[in-house]
């Protein structure tokens, strides 16, 4: 298993690692024949100097005390909301169905999660069989990965038995019912104009006709096309029972979770090599100890693209994004009408690794925390997590809790990599997301449904901090305190058209 060297951590270390960090700053000429002399390894971004220098120098140096500590890892209270028991009357359905339902869902893995959902309580209003929903090749992340892939289809079918019919495989009938099929031509069974949010009567007006004259009807798109209110309860409750008990991951995927959720809690030393943890007993002295927060770092191309603000990276990376942005969306891009200034002055720029490092030095995590990167890709790759390692000296993502045979069924499959920093973020002590996202939406919401502690960033109050260049660590440090203080896990009741997979208070959760 390779050789092993514990960590240190000490004001001397994070000295040395203020002085690495800043060097680029105070000597820029030491670093400028590198990037004239190897263009082709910087073609796209320059490595981004440290952009909050005044706050980084005492984040570095900060100190945290006990109670602060205490504080920042105690669990949430109970808040009067629990998980509503089932009535023990079981649901009882009709002898016949009216056909079988087909879905094609588009987006990455949370976004088809919430469709799965939906398409269960589309299947429950028309009285139709599901046919497992089909999963679309997402054009960003490249992954065919199928649902039975992802999700364990047995649990799945099991849990819902009693709500809805599910089957894998279509009768031999309608066998010709393919996504090659509704691909080359219009067809009768396809419904391609489900608006989004849809009500429950426009299914029972549009597609019912459809599954009783053919005995099939597939939908899509389908994302999003399902409304979240004037839904019976029966269907709310199915969504959320769909979505918090039906589906559990395959079980490689959760085996692969426990063992890197144990390495995290138990394993105070790093090996080289592969950086393979070894698991010892015994729990380190330190407030914390044993437990561990996730970082979900949104920060790969797309996103940053999308967001069209600057990170830094120089002239190469603007035009790089600029690029990208209009091959993919077209000019379709809002954001892409605001200075960079205005745009984080709302505070509609995602967080650089420096950034949410400096927030979360800020909320109290000191550096013998063990934070876990629940990530894609970075873009920028290295030398922009370098910042927030060197904040957080202790930080592990799958490749260094996970040897290289462990991780041989999910490498390359961006849905299995999304599924295992889901299975950890779940068991995570505190989760805090860089950015809001679909994966923001879907840990906020299921951590409320089971009254876990998530940090919220607050974008609009972090944009003006992060703009004001004056600013002390100490007043940065009592900002960032103040205007946290209730987004910690906190629950919010659903408000009219949000979604009921980020609020499951009222409609899924019961007063205690």
């Amino acid at each position: 298993m390779g050789s092993y060297r514990p960590h240190h951590h000490h004001r001397g270390g994070a000295m040395a690692g203020l002085f690495v960090l800043l060097l680029p700053v105070f000597f820029p000429s030491l670093f400028t024949p590198l990037s004239h002399a190897s263009p082709s390894i910087l073609s796209e971004w320059n490595t981004p100097k440290p952009r909050h220098s005044r706050l980084l120098k005492g984040a570095l140096l900060r100190e945290t005390s006990i109670e602060q500590q205490s504080g920042l890892w105690t669990s949430l209270p109970n808040q009067g909301w629990k998980t509503c028991k089932d009535s023990g009357i079981p649901s009882r359905l009709p002898e016949t169905s009216e056909g079988y339902i087909q879905v094609f869902l588009d987006g990455g893995l949370n976004q088809q999660r919430m469709g799965i959902c939906d398409a269960v309580a589309v299947a429950k209003i028309l009285n139709a069989t599901l046919f497992i929903p089909y999963l679309e090749i997402n054009p960003v992340w490249q992954d065919s990965s199928a649902f039975m892939e992802i999700f364990d289809v047995d649990h799945f079918i099991s849990v819902l038995k009693d709500e809805i019919r599910i089957v894998k495989e279509l009768p031999d009938e309608y066998s010709w019912s393919t996504r090659e099929y509704y691909a080359t031509a219009i067809r009768a069974t396809r419904i391609k104009r489900a608006p989004v949010r849809a009500s429950a009567n426009w299914y029972l007006e549009n597609v019912l006709p459809v599954l009783q004259s053919y005995g099939i009807a597939a939908i899509s798109p389908f994302s999003h096309r399902l409304d979240f209110d004037n839904m019976p309860m029966e269907i709310q409750r199915l969504r959320c029972k769909v979505n918090f008990q039906a589906l559990v991951f395959v079980p490689h995927i959760r085996a692969l979770g426990d063992a890197i959720v144990s390495r995290l809690r138990y394993s105070p030393s790093r090996s080289e090599g592969d950086n393979y943890l070894r698991e010892v007993s015994g729990a380190r002295d330190e407030q914390g100890a044993g437990k561990f927060v996730v970082l979900h770092l949104r920060f790969d191309k797309d996103m940053a693209a999308h967001s069209a603000c600057d990170f830094g990276g120089g002239k190469a990376e603007k035009l790089a994004l600029a690029k990208y942005r209009q091959v993919i969306w077209q000019g379709r891009v809002l954001n892409s009408q605001f200075t960079d200034e205005e745009l984080r002055s709302q505070g509609r720029c995602p967080l650089t690794p420096e950034e949410i490092g400096l927030v979360l030095a800020a909320l109290g995590f000191d550096n013998n925390t063990r934070l876990y990167l629940a990530s894609h890709k970075v873009y920028g790759g290295e030398a922009r997590i370098s910042i927030l390692q060197n904040l957080f000296p202790l930080m592990e993502d799958k490749k260094s809790l996970a040897s290289s045979e462990e991780r041989a069924k999910i490498k390359g499959k961006a849905s299995l990599l999304a599924a295992v920093d889901y299975y950890v973020s779940m068991h995570s002590d505190i989760f805090v997301s860089a950015s809001p996202g679909n994966m923001h939406n879907a840990m906020v919401g299921h951590r409320t449904y089971m009254n876990m502690k998530t940090i919220r960033p607050k974008m609009a109050l972090l944009g003006p901090l992060f703009l004001n260049k004056t600013l002390t660590w100490p007043e940065f440090q009592e900002a960032v305190l103040e205007g946290h203080k209730n987004r910690q896990g906190q629950i919010r009741l659903r408000k009219r058209e949000q979604s009921i997979y980020t609020y499951p208070s009222p409609d899924c959760m019961c007063q205690a």
